[in-house]
């Protein structure tokens, strides 16, 4: 598992206080921009986005699993880490994305049905760093390649 480092001590207690936060800051966001029709808007819009980026950047194979439509060939200046979810849309590199990845990839897509538009909003909030950040962490992060599998069952 090259490229994914044992996380550092009290990373869990770190994680779990990152995830109450993000539910603290929830209930502070009128309950009509939650999983309703303006946030499924809101996700229409990301993916009509992401789409749109993704045909215009996207060199390689464009296909549909799990739900998202799975850009490859981008270039990395056009997406965050190994690849981005905007909406429905997954933005990555030459790699074939695993079944892991794409697992986690589509509780991102949820996460944009939730909260619509407010998701690039809150995801900049939670911040980069994955181990803080209650998104990645409600997506999995071992499915994300961020901790070892065995790191994340402990």
């Amino acid at each position: 598992m090259s490229g994914v480092r044992m996380p550092p001590a009290g990373w869990r207690q770190r994680a779990d206080a990152a995830v109450a936060r993000g539910e603290s800051l929830d209930r502070l966001i009128p309950r009509v921009l939650l999983d309703s029709p303006i946030s499924q808007f809101g996700a229409r819009i990301g993916t009509a986005f992401g789409f749109a980026w993704g045909t215009l950047w996207s060199t390689g194979r464009v296909e549909r699993r799990h739900g998202l439509w799975v850009f490859r060939g981008m270039p990395g200046w056009t997406f965050g880490r190994g690849g981005v979810c905007v909406g429905s849309c997954f933005l990555t590199g030459e790699r074939e994305p695993s079944e892991r990845i794409l697992t986690h990839e589509a509780v991102h897509a949820r996460q944009w049905r939730r909260y619509g538009m407010l998701m690039p909003l809150l995801y900049l909030i939670a911040g980069r760093d994955p181990l803080r950040n209650r998104f990645e962490i409600d997506a999995g992060l071992a499915d994300g390649n961020y901790i070892p599998r065995r790191a994340e069952s402990r």
